[in-house]
């Protein structure tokens, strides 16, 4: 039979050791703490640096509201002004936004791989045939594709008439907080202001009307 003082050893070694055991554990969790709190700069670098692209890239036209504050917290919605950028068309001419101020425009955002953006096409060239005469201007930014692989399908497969420019990087549609929601078009009025954003396949009637509230409400 064992005595009550052959247990004594191990009680006061458990007694000895607990509070370091205590102290270690406030010392990572404290350290751990200080990390999370601190060392946040890898997701400032990852945002900031495609921020700084974007400016570089994305002219601002007096009055508009581009800019680091409104790249991270705003997103742009019917009323809101327009974004100006500038990109390059299949033959390498720089088309910038801002050109067409006066004019309605139809911002379409797609790419060759995704399903809606193949079959919303045809209504988008009916109603740029429909309503070149009033000066609509559709701009369709393909995402990070090559130029032969837009031309093939928009040219050669597709027959389109109206303006492919390449988004690639995909900084304009960051720009306008697309989130890769292909197809996203955004109609804009002759004064610079966005009347309608449509996220998803758009159809003729959802053409007509908002082109009709665009081409009214401008000017």
């Amino acid at each position: 039979m064992t005595s009550p003082q052959d247990h004594e050893p191990v009680q006061a070694h458990g007694r000895t050791h607990r509070p370091l055991f205590l102290i270690a554990g406030f010392f990572f969790l404290g350290l751990a703490f200080a990390l999370f709190i601190f060392g946040g700069g890898w997701g400032d670098t990852a945002v900031s640096q495609p921020a700084s692209s974007i400016l570089e890239q994305v002219p601002a036209n007096a009055g508009s509201r581009t800019g680091l504050a409104q790249l991270s917290s705003d997103r742009l919605t019917t009323g809101d002004a327009a974004y100006d950028f500038a990109l390059v068309d299949l033959d390498g001419n720089v088309v910038q936004l801002a050109d067409f101020h006066g004019r309605p425009v139809i911002l379409n955002f797609w790419a060759t791989w995704c399903q809606p953006c193949r079959l919303e096409m045809p209504e988008l060239q009916a109603a740029y045939s429909q309503y070149q005469e009033e000066g609509l201007v559709i701009l369709a930014l393909n995402q990070e594709e090559s130029p032969q692989l837009v031309r093939k399908f928009f040219v050669d497969e597709m027959g389109l008439t109206f303006t492919p420019l390449l988004d690639s990087e995909g900084l304009v549609a960051d720009l306008y907080g697309v989130n890769r929601l292909f197809p996203s078009s955004f109609f804009i009025n002759a004064d610079g202001d966005i009347t309608a954003v449509h996220r998803g396949m758009l159809a003729a009637p959802q053409i007509e009307a908002y082109l009709a509230e665009t081409i009214d409400s401008g000017q």
